[in-house]
């Protein structure tokens, strides 16, 4: 089952967690803290999302 889904995240998004606000019930599962910032994308280790960042990160983030 490879349902993998990618979601688009910026600066407005951040802290980013998942799920996010709004995530089907179905995929619910304990909130966990996600570092976009360091390489650009990162994937949640329960559901298998991938979050990409665009834009320009915000101001003291590497």
């Amino acid at each position: 089952m490879s349902d993998k889904t990618t979601v688009e995240v910026t600066a407005h998004d951040l802290p980013l967690h998942c799920p996010q606000p709004g995530s089907a019930l179905a995929s619910l599962h304990p909130r966990v803290f996600l570092d976009v910032l360091k390489s650009g994308e990162v994937t949640c280790p329960y559901c298998s999302t991938q979050y990409v960042f665009k834009g320009e990160a915000p101001k003291g983030h590497h």
